[in-house]
């Protein structure tokens, strides 16, 4: 198995991701900074989580903003 060195989300589960974003930024401004309906309806980590699962664009603009929040 290759090493993930260069990987910032290497052993970072998906939850730990979409709780530290919400703790960070709130769900309002967290629906502003990606407009995705999980994150502006009744918003919750679980519906996040089933939403985020099923749906590779989305995941990885919350990937995104993971990385750019808290790699610095």
């Amino acid at each position: 198995m290759k090493e993930q060195t260069n990987n910032p989300l290497h052993g970072v589960t998906l939850e730990t991701i979409v709780t530290e974003l919400e703790d960070f930024y709130g769900w309002e401004h967290l629906g502003f900074k990606i407009n995705i309906k999980c994150f502006n309806e009744n918003p919750s980590i679980k519906s996040s989580l089933t939403f985020l699962r099923k749906t590779p664009w989305a995941r990885q603009k919350v990937e995104d903003l993971y990385i750019e929040t808290f790699s610095k």
